[in-house]
């Protein structure tokens, strides 16, 4: 399920208001500013509302950013960019930057385009947090960035080709890397040999966080990390929202030790009482928090299982 963001970059959220209620605002640093016309009456446009935001805020004190509905329903991400990127000169402090928060009701996360986002990168030296949900369409350009520490991407079916360019680019402060992989049906065709510069620890050196989410083939993913170098020196590690069975929490459990870290997230996961019981007593002595709530059933006909955000 698929939620509108209510805390970014350590921000509560707080969508910014159309024309008639722009009154006692907070200070423009000490939250993070949706723009969102979703429920928009009176005849203020979209450009006048997002020209508004940057002059009322003050643009230059802003710290974090959301663009949400309705500029991912209608293939007008590109726009979006151009226009982000326009603003850079007056957008000087954003640290932090989320694209695509729109949810179900108003849009099917699989009908959401988008684009490259990486001409905000180049535009925002110092940004230190990009967030994208929604993949088609979705393009990455192997990038250089200083600053960047977190990169999540939230989709149904992240392309291959995304993936090893994010692979590729040169992040030396990335803390937080977070993939929802999604199922081959709404476009994932990335396969464990993609991800193995990731596993083998040769990119990122300062990743702590290390995210394989949403995957139809979450055991293999499972069975790879549990002898992945890069597991060595992380602090936490999410492979939840997926297909994760007792096969890929035997392998886990099996693998390399997991109890220098601090949390492990396996929500939504097909475990049984017996597997779910043997991680716990295997980590949480050790002072790992693991997370295995949401546990799910597989089908009752053919026992397929499925991930968490696909449509």
């Amino acid at each position: 399920m698929i939620r509108r963001v209510e805390l970014f970059h350590g921000l509560p959220v707080l969508t910014f208001p159309q024309f008639t209620h722009a009154r006692d605002l907070p200070a423009a640093d000490t939250v993070a500013w949706r723009i969102e016309l979703g429920n928009m009456t009176g005849d203020e446009d979209s450009g006048a509302y997002w020209e508004r935001f940057l002059a009322t805020a003050p643009a230059e004190n802003v710290r974090a950013l959301i663009i949400g509905y309705p500029w991912y329903d209608d293939g007008s991400s590109e726009h979006v960019i151009e226009m982000i990127v326009e603003a850079g000169s007056r957008l000087a402090g954003l640290e932090a930057l989320f694209l695509g928060d729109v949810v179900s009701e108003q849009c099917e996360l699989s009908w959401m385009e988008q684009c490259d986002p990486t001409p905000v990168l180049e535009a925002y030296p110092r940004l230190r947090e990009l967030a994208v949900r929604g993949s088609t369409g979705l393009e990455f350009t192997a990038v250089r960035h200083e600053a960047l520490r977190v990169l999540r991407f939230e989709c149904g079916g992240l392309p291959a080709e995304v993936v090893r360019t994010v692979l590729t680019s040169d992040l030396p402060a990335l803390e937080h890397l977070e993939l929802w992989l999604g199922d081959e049906e709404y476009g994932c065709d990335t396969t464990l040999e993609d991800l193995r510069p990731l596993l083998e620890g040769t990119c990122f050196p300062s990743l702590r966080h290390l995210g394989l989410q949403n995957s139809g083939f979450q055991d293999e993913i499972a069975a790879a990390t549990a002898s992945a170098p890069v597991v060595a020196r992380l602090q936490s590690l999410a492979l939840s929202l997926g297909t994760l069975g007792d096969e890929g929490a035997e392998a886990l459990l099996n693998g390399q030790s997991l109890t220098h870290l601090r949390a492990l997230d396996l929500h939504h996961h097909y475990l049984s009482d017996a597997m779910m019981l043997r991680t716990w007593a295997a980590l949480e002595p050790a002072g790992v928090r693991v997370d295995l709530s949401g546990r799910e059933k597989a089908d009752e006909d053919d026992g397929a299982r499925y991930i968490a955000v696909a449509e």
